[in-house]
């Protein structure tokens, strides 16, 4: 089988390399997905640049967490009618050394979720990451019914499903920050209620100005370094703060103004979620999907000898939207 991998960190072009490797055979337990489709998330770059460390926890990576396919094999232990279900894929390559990058994945068969009839494998390539950390950010501690909310960069590939999904929740209010006008015409074709573009415009104060001074009441929030402060200004009393990014490895968070809020910091990682925590969120993202409510935005679709130009556009942020890798012609 075809498979991209590399063995150093660093630049896409110079450590991605195509190879081709032996199928995969799957074991007790597990479920082998021919992969149509390769979701390719800002995580995924960053481990292969070595942003965080330039250690490898395995010889050879294959990437990429995020994917969608069919079963075509089962291991023992595995119910046979589940080969040839359209499935999608999380968690591929958290704690393993093969992702979805490759015509073949063996993982444990929980990781692979039935793709509800009708929904593009691309679309399926995107729920691992954007989507089940979009649900989780919206849906945690009570969720957003009745509350304002706002979403930090809500036209990204989660803030473009967070915003369509506190919309569904039932919020009372949707704020959603970008960077541009395109961003913001996204941002509103996801439902917004209104669009703040924080290079043009005080955010603190039209936040403030939307919500009559009172504060929103939830911020999901993508980058926590370089927002902290902001966030804890327009935050209401006793309101949510949910991260689920930082640019950087540490923020500066002002205790007075949290303590004085009573302010809740709620940090998750999508990959890391508590079993009953990723099975509600499993669950919620497929009821939307077979319920055709989501609007879905994949900037680009390139085939799978173009990884490193995936890799790319991932880590410049220059694609609007989800970038997926195809297997197929």
């Amino acid at each position: 089988m075809r498979a991209i991998s590399y063995t150093r960190t660093g630049p896409a072009a110079e450590v991605l390399a195509l190879e081709e490797r032996p199928v995969p055979e799957p074991a007790e337990g597990q479920v082998r997905v021919a992969i149509s489709h390769s979701g390719v998330n800002p995580s995924d770059v960053k481990t292969r640049a070595g942003a965080r460390t330039t250690a490898l926890p395995f010889p050879r990576i294959v990437p990429h967490s995020d994917g969608a396919g069919v079963i075509d094999a089962v291991g023992p232990g595995v119910d046979p009618q589940r080969a040839g279900q359209p499935v999608w894929v999380w968690n591929a390559a958290w704690g393993r050394p093969d992702g979805t990058a490759a015509d073949y994945v063996v993982l444990p068969q929980a990781q692979a979720v039935p793709l509800p009839a009708g929904v593009d494998p691309a679309v399926g390539a995107c729920m691992g990451i954007p989507g089940l950390t979009a649900y989780h950010a919206v849906h945690v501690n009570g969720g957003v019914a009745g509350r304002s909310v706002l979403v930090a960069g809500g036209a990204g590939a989660v803030g473009y499903y967070a915003v369509q999904m506190a919309r569904i929740d039932g919020a009372r209010t949707v704020i959603a920050t970008v960077s541009s006008a395109e961003k913001a015409a996204i941002a509103r074709e996801a439902g917004a209620d209104h669009v703040i573009n924080y290079r043009e415009e005080d955010v603190v104060a039209r936040v403030a100005e939307i919500t009559a001074d009172q504060g929103v009441e939830r911020i999901i929030e993508v980058e926590l370094s370089g927002n902290a402060r902001q966030d804890l200004e327009m935050i209401a009393p006793d309101g949510q703060i949910v991260v689920y990014g930082s640019d950087r490895p540490a923020a500066e968070v002002a205790f007075m103004l949290a303590i004085l809020r009573n302010v809740c910091l709620q940090f998750f990682i999508v990959y890391n979620l508590s079993a009953d925590a990723r099975n509600r969120a499993i669950s919620g993202v497929n009821r939307l999907l077979e319920a055709g409510v989501l609007r879905h935005r994949i900037a680009e679709q390139l085939p799978l000898e173009q990884c490193a130009e995936a890799h790319r556009l991932v880590e410049e942020r220059t694609a609007i939207g989800n970038v997926v890798l195809y297997m197929g012609a």
